[in-house]
């Protein structure tokens, strides 16, 4: 087993030396503690985890006992189980604590951002972390948010392999779960199996006890299969047996524990005829991939959702290069009335960026057509991208782009 170097470690770092808490929240097994016991090595800090029932139960019954005994520095892992300790430890910190003395995790985002604005409002730094990157699987780990500025993606290649389409799949269908790609569990398909077994039986269940745990499993494949579309969730009722509040509530159960996101469709008071329904998408393609029941990404690249799971996974890098800065993406997509469908608009410094992904190596121009759609709002058009399975970078004209996916 190898330790894979993440972009937030420096990040990690430079917040600890200002902020007395940090809270540093993504999906299961992502990595999170790994990289704080990694980044603690050779401190004094202690590590607690919550997933011990002892420790769980005196941090519930007496949070005060609970951080007299684990006196900072220190890291509580998976605090979602004990949310009474969030106003002991805003009193530690208004109190005087040093810089980085409470690291905490968990794996309930949602969840914990509610409860850190109310008890910690201005006295923690919320970092969230995804699967490992293109960047750090593939690379040096030190790419910045996805730019489409020239001198930008020139130096992006510098800090990125290449890779051939076959290779592409390859990436997405073994996903960036680091407990795979570190070679710590080298059977893809057990370690899935067993990811998603776990994160029913404990993160789900928890959040709905008494839940048809094979019937959620039902419902995760049959999301599985329509990532990259816009949600519709009647059929996935169907798909499963279940009624529409039910399917309804279930999604909400992905989205809260991360295993799902959603791009919501970019509209603004110029742009009036746009629809409104979200696409949704995983965080993981592996797991996707998986669920999917495609058994080797030879068999993927051909598949039915080809195109939608190369769509996930460049959606969730680009999302990644903006998370591993600790900035937030503003990342949407774009369809109306008319038909007229950008896959992806980056709204940053106050210009739109659109994007199409497209399974191909040589796209055609006529792609970029409907970035001109933009150009009715309010708000400037940038530059755009097609990005594709070509392997060098590209250019339609000095505003829109051919981008290779590796280089993202």
């Amino acid at each position: 087993m190898r330790y894979i170097h993440r972009t937030l470690e420096q990040k990690v770092m430079d917040i600890c030396r200002e902020y007395s808490c940090l809270l540093l929240t993504g999906p299961r097994q992502v990595g999170k503690t790994t990289m704080l016991e990694h980044l603690m090595e050779g401190s004094n800090r202690q590590k607690v985890t919550l997933d011990d029932v002892e420790n769980r139960r005196i941090a519930q019954s007496d949070p005060a006992l609970f951080l007299e005994l684990h006196p900072a520095p220190v890291l509580i892992d998976e605090i979602q189980y004990a949310p009474q300790l969030f106003s002991y430890i805003k009193i530690k910190v208004d109190s005087g604590a040093e810089p980085g003395s409470y690291w905490l995790t968990g794996s309930q985002a949602f969840q914990l951002m509610e409860l850190a604005q109310e008890s910690l409002a201005g006295r923690a730094a919320i970092i969230h972390m995804s699967a490992l990157s293109q960047s750090e699987l593939y690379g040096d780990g030190s790419t910045e948010p996805l730019s489409l500025q020239l001198d930008m993606l020139n130096r992006r290649k510098e800090h990125l392999d290449s890779c051939n389409p076959v290779e592409m799949f390859e990436r997405i269908w073994n996903g960036g779960m680091p407990g795979h790609r570190s070679g710590r569990y080298t059977d893809r398909d057990v370690f899935y199996s067993s990811y998603i077994q776990t994160y029913i039986n404990r993160d789900v269940t928890d959040m709905v006890p008494g839940i048809d745990k094979l019937l959620f499993a039902d419902f995760i494949r049959a999301a599985a299969c329509r990532v990259g579309q816009m949600l519709n969730i009647h059929d996935i009722a169907q798909d499963v047996g279940v009624s529409n509040d039910t399917a309804r509530r279930w999604l909400q159960i992905l989205e809260k524990s991360e295993v799902v996101f959603f791009l919501r469709p970019y509209s603004n008071n110029l742009l009036k005829r746009t629809v409104k329904t979200p696409k949704m998408y995983f965080f993981d393609t592996g797991i996707a991939a998986y669920l999917t029941k495609y058994s080797s990404p030879e068999i993927l690249m051909n598949g039915a959702i080809n195109g939608a799971i190369l769509e996930n996974y460049v959606v969730a890098e680009i999302r990644k290069t903006w998370l591993n800065s600790a900035k937030e993406c503003l990342l949407y997509y774009y369809r109306d009335k008319d038909t007229n469908e950008i896959d992806m608009v980056i709204e940053a410094d106050g210009v739109l960026h659109p994007l199409e992904v497209k399974k191909s190596t040589n796209p055609g121009t006529e792609l970029a057509s409907a970035f001109k759609v933009l150009d009715k709002g309010s708000v400037p058009r940038g530059a755009g991208a097609i990005l594709c399975l070509r392997e060098e970078l590209s250019a339609i004209d000095r505003n829109t782009f051919i981008l290779p996916i590796w280089m993202i």
